[in-house]
């Protein structure tokens, strides 16, 4: 299976890359502001009685320390365009959606790079919706940020713009999170380590767990703006794997850079990726009968042994492409509710619009309570994983993999050697410049040996150019 490349901005998560360079340069944010803005107003002047609405856009950020840069570029690009901007702070992708609906803005802007180094930032819009922009909106963004469409209609004197803090932001979002929890439960005598990668969920995501009654142990929790995701969160669950044994906690609850996505520890110290959770909360739905259309939706990331844990229960899964607004785009065109990715986004589409990592741990905390066991034991019984095997591979060149050959003949070779006994994926990242080799198969060593292969003739194809 080959996967495409991504657009000249947008990747498969927004826009993403090194802070002050390339893509991510003040200039490119302020047009983002501008564009998102010039857009919203457009279409709330074509719908009847809004004319005298002024764009409102709810602004959050991680808590990397380029995060000031763009909050300021993107803020005057909005007022450049007589927008209102709604600051938030530092606060969870999540949250941000969730900010956009509740305070009925018309866009809402997320500054983060997720799971990426410090150095690294990102932006990520949402629709007033509170839905991630589907890719004609995208692309009508782009083609603004290249023309001249901005800067000839820009609003002088009184129709400028305004920008103001959002002081109860966190608190929002804190009673929308805990409002997913079943209201006849409650965390007390749960002791529960939450890792919040010095990141976006610093304050908010222990908040949530000890209001519901939760011991609360923290680990990243003090962000200096540089220490974003080092060694510590979702990308690195070993820190909360060694405070659940430190502490004898119960559960251990690890969240990337901006909180979309979940990494959990179980009693054990057992670190449980977003495949297992998929399992173990799509089997519970399907008997309890609430997996709409005896259906999840997962990306071809996503292990066979998930697919194979669902069909035995009775259910099926569809499969998206990688990022979790493919898999939020298919339940939506679908009519289902439930789906995610092995790297931890899990999407509750009854209680969220995007990946929500601490309103997910809430989910599978819920299971834990509601069937009186330890996850540990729930993790055992949830499905059998394939092995699997994912070679990365930096490159200067993007080559669209139509246009590779000889990479493409040995993947279908090796689709064809393996039958419905494995899976090959070949696909460049949509956040990185990076080609990725993922197999599937009963034995490591050799997937292993045939990912490098495949790896090798795409180095070769690439330098021979």
């Amino acid at each position: 299976m080959l996967g495409a490349m991504s657009r000249s901005y947008f990747g498969t998560d927004g826009i993403r890359g090194l802070a002050n360079a390339g893509a991510m340069t003040p200039e490119v944010a302020f047009r983002i502001g501008a564009a998102v803005t010039y857009l919203a107003r457009e279409r709330l002047s074509a719908e009847s009685g809004r004319r005298a609405h002024v764009p409102r856009v709810v602004i959050g950020k991680d808590t990397r320390l380029s995060g000031y840069l763009f909050e300021t570029s993107i803020a005057a690009g909005v007022c450049s365009q007589g927008g209102r901007v709604l600051l938030s702070g530092p606060l969870p992708t999540p949250a941000i959606a969730h900010l956009t609906t509740g305070m009925r803005a018309d866009v809402g802007v997320v500054i983060s790079a997720s799971h990426n180094p410090y150095e690294d930032n990102g932006i990520k819009l949402f629709g007033h919706d509170g839905f991630k922009l589907p890719d004609a909106q995208e692309e009508a963004i782009e083609a603004l940020l290249e023309g001249d469409e901005l800067d000839n209609k820009r609003p002088t004197g009184t129709r400028v713009g305004s920008a103001e803090r959002v002081d109860d932001a966190p608190g929002r979002y804190v009673e929308a999170v805990k409002h997913s929890f079943p209201s006849q439960l409650t965390l007390d005598g749960v002791r529960v380590v939450v890792d919040a990668a010095h990141g976006a969920a610093y304050r908010v995501a222990p908040a949530v767990f000890s209001e519901l009654g939760a011991d609360v142990v923290t680990v990243g929790v003090n962000p200096n703006g540089r220490n974003i995701n080092d060694k510590v969160g979702a990308l690195h669950p070993e820190s909360a794997a060694r405070a659940v044994k430190r502490k004898k906690a119960d559960v251990g609850i690890a969240l990337d850079g901006d909180a979309d996505r979940l990494i959990l520890v179980d009693d054990r110290g057992r670190v449980v990726d977003g495949d297992v959770l998929m399992a173990l909360c799509a089997k519970r739905m399907l008997r309890k009968r609430t997996l709409r259309k005896k259906t999840l939706v997962a990306t071809v990331m996503s292990n066979l042994g998930l697919e194979r844990a669902v069909v035995g229960a009775g259910g099926r899964m569809l499969r998206c492409p990688v990022g979790d607004r493919h898999v939020v785009a298919t339940l939506r065109k679908r009519g289902l509710a439930f789906g995610g990715e092995q790297s931890g986004h899990l999407v509750f589409l009854d209680h969220a619009t995007t990946g929500d990592g601490t309103l997910a741990a809430l989910q599978v905390m819920a299971l834990m309570l509601e069937e009186g066991r330890p996850l540990s034991e729930l993790v055992e019984e949830a499905m059998e994983k394939v092995p699997q095997v994912l070679v990365n591979k930096r490159f200067e060149e993007r080559r669209p993999l139509k246009a590779m050959p000889s990479t493409l003949q040995a993947t279908h070779a090796l689709e064809k050697k393996l039958g419905d006994r494995g899976r090959v994926l070949v696909r460049w990242s949509g956040t990185e410049p990076k080609l990725r080799v993922m197999v599937e198969g009963e034995d490591t060593k050799k997937i292993r040996a045939a990912a490098e292969r495949i790896m090798d003739v795409a180095t070769r194809e690439l330098a021979a150019s």
